[in-house]
């Protein structure tokens, strides 16, 4: 889905200070939500996808005055809200603040696909484009990268699309490819003419470039 967890290639919210010697925790509080979200993982929700769906329904003002385990506090709750394992007053009652998604879990009623070989529909070196979707689901397009072209690089095996996965629509395992794109590409034209940037991307978000591979075999002699 779009919103404001999707916040590659945006400016406006202050540089990415690099803290020497990060603790894994900065309050103790932090390790206890990451082992009670390990706890309820698997069993009162299915899997890492459906929880970053949660965390992406967070409303926006609340997801930007929110730290990294708050986000999580908050996606567990709503999860645990949803498939009925507690109710929103059992939670006040306990001193907790569950908040309204942004919008429903959008799930889906198809069972989950088995694993199957699937023939890579790309090669490295084949030019491509990156769709542009706007789904309501789960997504790992980023928007930066959507209608922009690109090349593939590297082919690293079939996963499972977490855009479905996320909605207990199935795995549809597919190819994840390492796609290589230049930085005036991305961010226009006073972006340094070298730089590159390699995303990984699943099948279904790419199309082939026929434009840009049919003005390569015009280069040639």
């Amino acid at each position: 889905m779009n919103g404001v967890h999707d916040m590659g290639g945006m400016d406006g919210f202050g540089p990415v200070i690099a803290e020497n010697n990060e603790p894994v925790f900065h309050e103790a509080w932090e390790g206890r939500m990451h082992a009670m979200v390990s706890q309820v993982a698997g069993r009162h929700f299915r899997n890492i996808d459906e929880f970053r769906h949660a965390i992406e329904r967070i409303p926006a003002p609340l997801y930007l005055a929110s730290s990294y385990y708050e986000r999580w506090l908050n996606a567990m709750m709503t999860l645990l809200v949803e498939k009925g394992k507690v109710t929103r007053e059992e939670l006040v009652a306990c001193g907790a603040a569950p908040v309204d998604p942004a919008q429903p879990a959008n799930h889906h009623a198809a069972p989950p696909a088995k694993l199957r070989p699937r023939k890579p529909r790309f090669r490295e070196g084949d030019r491509i484009v990156a769709r542009n979707l706007n789904p309501t689901g789960h997504t790992r397009l980023p928007r930066y990268v959507r209608g922009k072209r690109g090349i593939i690089e590297h082919d690293w095996g079939e996963y499972v699309f977490a855009d479905s996965n996320a909605h207990n629509a199935g795995k549809h395992a597919q190819h994840v490819y390492s796609v290589r794109f230049d930085a005036r590409e991305l961010w226009g034209p006073e972006a340094p003419r070298k730089d590159t940037m390699r995303i990984d991307l699943w099948e279904d978000y790419l199309e082939p470039d026929h434009a840009r591979s049919k003005a390569s075999k015009r280069k040639k002699p």
